[in-house]
């Protein structure tokens, strides 16, 4: 297609010389593999393009599965709004390929466009329209939610945190606020997770997130910022950098403190908010490190001139029963009016009304339905949502000629709903097939982010079948959501799940036995170790739980004194002390040898440095 620059069909311009997609004036967001998969069917309209023609040659130098492609597809039909049943532009051919079947023309003169569709600076960021997410009974919270962010993008950084029990819908929340926010021109939006397995130890955890996400979306806009202002932090993110630029950077970055770890991201997140604003969503916070929460107080305190949304979620009870310090941090922040807290509280009997009515749009339910599900969940959403779900899938609710209806008593709808929101999470993996079943548990050893290569190690099982597994999963929207694609450090590309909610997870794993357990934990590690090869102390907090689940302390040992390394070159003391000390209790379960002896100099050595670090913060 080279001497063809711009393409025409349907609504939508395909501009080969600035890369993009346009609608009109809008342009349209697609990844670079997308993008690639589009060009190539565009060049061959109405014709058979195999799965293996589009893998050899859009993925010619790394070895993917379909999946891959088939993520790929989906990207596309998602922008372009095609149905894959009846599709407009993309039909596939059964276990053979794809063919464009829309009207492809060349216009024979084509105008610029207003703005540049290269994006070469902040200023020139744009965000495609998106489907609205509902939020029934938080519309009080969401007009709040959108003016932090009015004030945020007027006048001085915002932060905010959003506060309830499991299930409460506080991920719901943030996902229809960031869903809105996302058709704003010129904000960048970035998402950090605190994990329950990995977080406590990993300094920085969801800050990296964040950050990562954003290289992955914009490039060298993001990578030169860090560059100029935050060398300390874009030296510990390996992914975004060159081997000749990290041994560069770590002669810059020699002798770091914390307190420069603190400034150099302020001062790259006020660089980054001179151009466009920046809402920064960390979720768990019940799960966060501790120089997480430095870095959150030390933002809120600076408040210059950033335009900076930061929304933070955790569940109180958790806080409370774990003595977690971000109670004390909020409380101090609070006293000098320097946050926000947005508690969400259970849902009022309408808001089940308001829910059943979008489920199910023509019904004819008794009234007295909505009142013994929301008497049931006490208007917890999670649950909510798990009981209608359980009556539907039961045939307990169905559609008869065009209308849906209550098929059995209403008292006996009541009596078998389960007692608890773990029978009723329980109860809803009962009816999943055996094989679904083993490779959810599979995920759950993994973690919430679970990637399909980890899952076939841990479970000795073909990553090709792991794979169509969750897709099916995660498109009936069962316990998965649907995959992202991401590189490992040998090019391979692997699509990696999220399961829904923590409870999910949690539940899962505790199905799986004792034994077994301890098997996964082993392989996934051991898998970890020959995939990341000289890069290994890129996760060693990750292996280091996983070695001590399955019991190798030799192993977990090696990766604790790592991941303390890793703490201490970030100034996270904290964390260095916390990973040391317990790799010293793990010390203390094996066997007298020299390697253990000057193991455990090492990490004697290691807490005196950070506790001597601790008291120097503290004097200055």
């Amino acid at each position: 297609m080279s001497s063809r620059k711009q393409l025409t069909f349907g609504p939508f311009r395909f501009d080969e010389t600035n890369e993009c997609l346009w609608e009109g004036a809008k342009t349209i967001q697609l990844r670079p593999k997308a993008y690639a998969v589009l060009k190539y069917l565009l060049e061959r309209p109405n014709a058979l393009v195999t799965k293996q023609q589009l893998l050899d040659d859009v993925w010619h130098d790394t070895f993917v599965t379909d999946a891959v492609l088939k993520d790929s597809i989906s990207q596309l039909r998602e922008a372009l709004r095609d149905d894959a049943k009846v599709p407009r532009f993309i039909e596939t051919a059964h276990r053979r390929g794809y063919r464009f079947i829309a009207e492809v023309t060349e216009p024979s003169q084509c105008s610029a466009p207003s703005e540049s569709p290269a994006v070469s600076s902040y200023a020139e960021i744009r965000k495609p329209c998106v489907a609205a997410v509902n939020v029934f009974g938080r519309e009080n919270a969401m007009t709040q939610m959108r003016q932090f962010l009015e004030q945020a993008l007027t006048e001085n950084s915002q932060i905010v945190f959003v506060t309830g029990e499991a299930g409460i819908g506080k991920t719901t929340l943030v996902e229809a606020f960031v869903n809105q926010a996302s058709t704003v021109n010129n904000l960048l939006i970035a998402r950090g997770q605190c994990l329950e397995q990995y977080g406590a130890g990993e300094a920085y955890l969801p800050v990296f997130d964040c950050f990562s996400g954003l290289a992955k979306e914009y490039g060298s806009l993001i990578v030169e910022t860090l560059r100029q202002h935050a060398p300390s932090w874009l030296a510990q993110m390996p992914t975004l950098t060159t081997v000749a630029d990290r041994e560069a950077l770590q002669d810059e970055i020699s002798g770091v403190t914390r307190e420069r770890m603190l400034r150099e991201m302020a001062q790259a997140i006020e660089a980054l908010t001179s151009h466009t604003a920046l809402v920064m969503v960390l979720e768990d916070l019940h799960w966060c490190d501790y120089s997480t929460l430095d870095l959150i107080s030390y933002l809120a305190h600076r408040r210059d001139s950033a335009r900076l949304l930061l929304v933070g979620t955790y569940r109180p009870v958790e806080v409370i029963v774990g003595e977690h310090p971000i109670r004390d941090v909020k409380r101090e922040l609070q006293l000098h009016k320097l946050c926000h807290e947005l508690p969400l509280e259970y849902l009022p009997p309408e808001a089940v009304v308001e829910f059943l009515n979008l489920r199910f749009p023509s019904h004819s339910f008794p009234a007295r339905l909505a009142t013994m599900i929301h008497n049931r969940t006490e208007g917890n959403p999670l649950f909510m949502v798990n009981v209608v779900d359980y009556l539907a899938n039961e045939n307990k609710i169905m559609e008869v000629d065009g209308t849906w209806k209550l098929q059995v008593d209403l008292n006996e709808a009541e009596l078998e709903v389960p007692e608890s929101l773990r029978n009723m999470i329980e109860k809803h993996i009962d009816r999943l097939t055996a094989e679904e079943q083993r490779i959810l548990e599979g995920a759950s050893v993994v973690g919430m982010d679970c990637s399909s290569v980890a899952i076939s190690a841990g479970l000795e099982e073909d990553i090709v079948y792991i794979e169509e597994v969750c897709d099916g999963l995660a498109r009936r929207n069962h316990f998965l959501l649907p995959a992202y694609l991401a590189e490992l450090p040998d090019g391979t590309l692997t699509p990696r799940y999220h399961f829904i909610h923590p409870l999910y997870l949690n539940v899962l794993y505790k199905r799986v036995t004792p034994t077994r357990r301890a098997q996964i934990h082993g392989r996934i590690g051991k898998r970890g170790e020959a995939l990341y090869g000289e890069r290994v102390g890129e996760i060693a907090a990750e292996l280091a739980v996983h070695f001590e689940h399955s019991r190798d302390l030799v192993r977990a040992v090696t990766y604790l004194q790592m991941a303390a390394e890793n703490a201490a070159r970030r100034s996270a003391d904290h964390e260095a002390l916390t990973l040391a000390r317990h790799g010293l209790d793990l010390l203390k379960l094996l066997p007298d040898a020299a390697e253990r002896t000057e193991q455990e100099l090492s990490l004697c050595e290691r807490i005196k440095e950070s506790n001597a670090r601790k008291v120097s913060d503290k004097l200055q």
